[in-house]
Formats: structure tokens, C-alpha cells, sequence
């Protein structure tokens, strides 16, 4: 079999980019049991409830639902275990340090393939209030309004 290239992502959180002020992001790999792997080369996860804990600077990635391998058998694995992230051991002290300050956690953002080997998108983020979330899609319609007009104008130029 042909070593896989580039990224191929598994799931997304979209929800964490709306609820939290990204901050800083890390990549960070995953310690997986074979089921796991078959199971996120189908394309299954979900990465809606994640969060991450330091724990005896060991970073822990909890609450993400990889479901069962529909061909594993006694081997197969419980789809919400807890899984040890790798990272670097500047990078969990920096985690540590900042995740300590009043308002901020570790999400993961994404999950996926690299080369072959899965990794997960992990970010220091703050919560965001109500009226930030609000802020920031006022924002982002603005944009889309704006775009729109520009790219009417130019048709209207060519025509």
C-alpha cells in the first residue's frame, strides 16, 4: 500500500470557533488503538464535546466520540475514552501556564490525517460573551455583504 500524502480531515469543530476566542493553536498526535484508526479512516468523529486536561504535564483529549469499528470484535474500544495527546514538553508548560488564567481552556478545533498519521488541531481559547458571538457575526455578514457587492460590480463592468 502507497504511503498516504497531505491532510485529509476527519472532523471539525465549527461550534468552538464560534463560542471561543482562538488564542493560540498546537498540533499535537494521538496515542490510538487499531480499532481507532480504522474507525477515523471511515471518516467518523465527532469533536463537538471535546476539551482538553493537563494532568501531570501529560495533555488528556476528552470527551470525543470515535465510534466503534463495525468489523471490530472483543478488541474494539469505547467510543468516549479518554486519549493521550503528544506534544512537546515546552508546549505543555506553556498550556499549563496559560490555561491556569481565569476564562481560558484547550479545545480541539480539527482532526485528521497527516501523512498517514492522525493528528489533532488543538487551541488555548477564552470564552467568548454573548455579545462578542453577536459581534462577530455582524462581522461576518458585513463581509459577505460587502463581497457580494463588489463581485456585482465587476459583472456589471465586463457586461
Amino acid at each position: 500500500m502507497a504511503k498516504e500524502k497531505g491532510r485529509k480531515l476527519i472532523a471539525q469543530n465549527k461550534k468552538a470557533r464560534h463560542d471561543y476566542l482562538i488564542l493560540d493553536t498546537y498540533e499535537a498526535g494521538l496515542v490510538l488503538t487499531g480499532t481507532e484508526v480504522k474507525s477515523l479512516r471511515q471518516g467518523r468523529a465527532s469533536l463537538v464535546d471535546g476539551f482538553v486536561q493537563l494532568d501531570g504535564h501529560e495533555a488528556w483529549l476528552h470527551n470525543v466520540h470515535v465510534p466503534e469499528y463495525s468489523q471490530g470484535t472483543w478488541t474494539n474500544h469505547s467510543a468516549r475514552r479518554k486519549r493521550k495527546l503528544l506534544l512537546h514538553r515546552l508546549e505543555i508548560d506553556k498550556l499549563e501556564a496559560k490555561s491556569q488564567e481565569t476564562g481560558h481552556t484547550i479545545v480541539p478545533l480539527a482532526l485528521y490525517f497527516k501523512d498517514g498519521r492522525a493528528k489533532v488541531e488543538i487551541a488555548l481559547a477564552k470564552g467568548k460573551k454573548e455579545y462578542d458571538k453577536r459581534q462577530t457575526l455582524r462581522e461576518k455578514q458585513d463581509r459577505r455583504e460587502a463581497e457580494r457587492a463588489m463581485s456585482a460590480v465587476r459583472r456589471k463592468q465586463r457586461a
